[in-house]
């Protein structure tokens, strides 16, 4: 960290105390971007409520749980530590990719946005924008496994194992854009699995469930690497306070184990959420076509039928009895 930059550095040892203190820095900018969320979200929930319109409590709850854990990880003494201890980094790193992202895509921010617009001009603008802009080719992009898989890739690997971390975390600037390239990647790589909003494209259920498996697996892996490192990975964590009577190594270990454990935590619940909701998707597109197929017959096993119907008639013309059975509906 460069001697003038204006970042808000802890003196004191690493405790619970301190990491909740309020320690704001001096360029806050998630915890500004939090609080305007959600500002604009509750504005939206009581409009919907207040016009006697339905809007879920518990989609509103969870988007107001993701907003304070960026407030929390961002704002508070956590962040001040965040630029000294690896574990610490790592730890605000996995929230702001792994924890937060769930939290605020299951809140449908873009549905509520296009629920609460007003009926005039200028909602009207604002709602044909939206549209377009959910719905286009970039949003059709950032949100391809081929995008954001990498972009995980890169977010461990590439800054951890490939000197990139050295690099940004030198200044306040690079840190804060880490902080936000973090909490964006984890937004765009959670919306095709979790999203209800308008999308450009539906991943399948086997689809999201290999992302994640993907995912998963890469974690656990770049776990697995840190914690065996026999040295500091980061130079930038290389030099705490020495009366803090850090272990380099062993602090490394504890990111390496906090990526490994911590960051699967919220993978292995959207697993728990996305299978049940997988189940009752599928029953309800059977029971569906069962509906349609009791209304309107079904026309594959009409085919099928008349198909067989066809082979009697032509057994029957040159004179063979051999028995067909007729498919049941």
């Amino acid at each position: 960290m460069l001697a003038d930059d204006p970042t808000w550095l802890p003196t004191e040892p690493p405790s619970l105390a301190e990491f909740l203190a309020l320690n704001l820095q001096p360029f806050p900018l998630l915890p500004a971007i939090a609080i305007a969320m959600t500002a604009l979200y509750l504005v939206g929930a009581i409009r919907l409520w207040a016009a006697g319109r339905r809007w879920p409590i518990w989609r509103t709850v969870l988007f107001l749980l993701g907003c304070l854990a960026i407030l929390a990880t961002t704002g508070l003494g956590v962040e001040g530590y965040g630029f000294e201890l690896f574990s610490v980094f790592m730890f605000q790193q996995l929230t702001l990719m792994m924890a937060v992202p769930p939290l605020l895509v299951l809140g449908s921010p873009g549905t509520l946005l296009l629920r609460s617009l007003p009926h005039n001009v200028v909602g009207g603008l604002i709602h044909r924008g939206s549209i377009r802009l959910l719905r286009s080719r970039v949003s059709r992009f950032l949100i391809h496994p081929g995008f954001t898989l990498p972009v995980f890739l890169i977010s461990f690997y590439g800054l951890y194992l490939g000197g990139l971390a050295d690099f940004f975390l030198a200044t306040w600037i690079g840190h804060l854009g880490l902080e936000v390239f973090f909490l964006a990647s984890g937004i765009l790589f959670t919306i095709p699995i979790l999203s209800a909003d308008p999308l450009p494209r539906r991943q399948t259920y086997a689809g999201r469930l290999m992302d994640l498996f993907g995912e998963m697996a890469l974690h656990a892996f770049f776990g697995v690497i840190i914690m065996m490192a026999p040295a500091p990975l980061v130079r930038t964590f290389t030099t705490p306070p020495a009366s803090w009577g850090v272990d380099l190594v062993y602090d490394q270990q504890i990111a390496g184990a906090l990526s490994w454990s911590y960051g699967e935590l919220p993978t292995v619940i959207i697993l728990l959420f996305l299978l049940p909701r997988w189940f009752r998707d599928d029953t309800r597109k059977a029971k569906a076509a069962d509906r349609q197929a009791d209304r309107f017959g079904d026309p594959e096993l009409d085919a099928y039928n008349e198909y067989l119907a066809g082979l009697r008639k032509r057994d029957e013309r040159y004179g063979i009895t051999a028995p067909t059975t007729e498919k049941e509906s």
